[in-house]
């Protein structure tokens, strides 16, 4: 009989011991409670302590800290018609603890999903060009899409970032053809460039020297002297005009 009666009493001590135990619940600064009252929605509590009742309220804990999100590699067709493969990261959070319990299942699948088919939506409008060039802007519109319609879940998506863009070796080539290209062809406007602006210069020149006789002669001069520098076997002096035709008028 005394058996029976220790036994009873452990249990009616153990029991309210259990109740309370059960009841209490530490929440952290970054953490919120989503509790529920038979049910219902009831209302967010923490951080702190905070204490249930168990069997008629639950407790939901949702963490508020910005989670990283790796998006699996994407096969995207470019608007040009070029296959590549893309990944990115997302970083997102959970702002309403209440909506990112009750209206989504699971919100970080949710969001997962929801990145992959936005990232092959957003870059299959572009043309390959821009995908390598204009990440910043990619990334931007990612970001909003992504965030708007995460709004009703709850969750802020902070940012995106483009990571790879991964393409095959027989695109390499062409963009590294296409690349060579381009140089040559700035090459050769510079170049073209250059003959134009000189020959403005001798244009400039020539008609200083057919207004200025004295300049015609120190031209003349200067070249006289530029070839005598020279160690050529063979010299040629070069006559000004008038004198040629000095000289043919009294052979005539």
């Amino acid at each position: 009989m005394t058996e029976i009666l220790d036994q009873s009493w452990i249990i009616i001590f153990l029991v309210p011991a259990f109740i309370v135990l059960y009841s209490i619940n530490i929440l952290r600064e970054y953490e919120r409670g989503v509790v529920f009252l038979l049910g219902r929605f009831w209302k967010v509590k923490g951080p702190g302590l905070v204490i249930v009742i168990p069997i008629i309220q639950q407790i939901v804990r949702v963490d508020l800290r910005t989670r990283v999100l790796d998006v699996p590699q994407q096969d995207v067709i470019s608007r040009d018609n070029v296959s590549v493969k893309v990944n990115a990261v997302v970083y997102f959070r959970a702002i309403d603890a209440q909506r990112a319990i009750i209206q989504v299942e699971d919100f970080m699948a949710a969001t997962s999903q929801l990145a992959q088919t936005t990232l092959r939506s957003v870059l299959g409008q572009h043309e390959l060009d821009e995908m390598l060039a204009s990440r910043e802007q990619l990334n931007a519109d990612i970001q909003r899409i992504l965030d708007e319609q995460t709004d009703a879940w709850g969750i802020k998506v902070s940012n995106v970032e483009l990571k790879h863009v991964d393409l095959d070796d027989r695109m390499i080539r062409a963009i590294a053809k296409q690349a060579e290209a381009e140089r040559l062809r700035r090459a050769k406007v510079i170049d073209a460039e250059g003959e134009y602006q000189a020959a403005e210069k001798f244009l400039q020149a020539a008609e200083i020297l057919t207004k200025r006789t004295e300049a015609m002669q120190l031209r003349y001069l200067t070249t006289l002297q530029t070839i005598a520098s020279d160690r050529s076997n063979t010299i040629v002096f070069p006559l000004p005009l008038e004198m040629v035709g000095k000289l043919a008028e009294k052979q005539a």
